[in-house]
């Protein structure tokens, strides 16, 4: 449980070092951390790291991608780009569920995402098991499980 327990941590971790948090809240609040569930919900329900980079890349962002499992600096995503990678039906189930309007929501994903995939790819490559990963960050985050 201490690999789980370190990548939940780095993920949180990461995005208090990142970027401004979604609506002026800070992102290891209530706020932050629903966002970074529904992250890796969007992962888990996209085939993961792999299926989030087959999507990224049909749609014409494979490079963006590519710096997010990388090791180098990540590449931003403008939030419209979400829109044309998940769809609009994805995001505003997504914007629903954090009670958000879908351009808010969308704006948070972008600057959640690239770090969230990034803490999971630590190495610069997709871990084997990174679809076990991604559930099981989850659900510890889902049991309110932080460190």
């Amino acid at each position: 449980m201490g690999l789980l327990d370190g990548l939940l941590g780095n993920v949180l971790g990461g995005m208090a070092g990142g970027g401004q948090p979604p609506q002026g809240g800070s992102p290891s609040s209530q706020g932050g951390n629903q966002l970074i569930q529904v992250a890796l919900q969007m992962l888990q329900q996209n085939g993961g790291i792999e299926g989030l980079l087959a999507r990224m890349q049909q749609a014409g962002y494979g490079q963006q991608a590519q710096s997010w499992i990388g090791t180098g600096p990540n590449m931003p995503i403008e939030p419209d780009a979400l829109s044309q990678i998940f769809g609009q039906g994805q995001l505003g189930q997504i914007a629903q569920q954090l009670g958000l309007p879908q351009q808010d929501a969308a704006g948070g994903l972008a600057q959640m995402l690239p770090d969230v995939v990034d803490q999971m790819t630590p190495q610069g490559q997709i871990p084997d098991n990174s679809s076990d990963l991604v559930a099981q960050v989850l659900a510890n985050l889902q049991r309110g499980h932080t460190r």
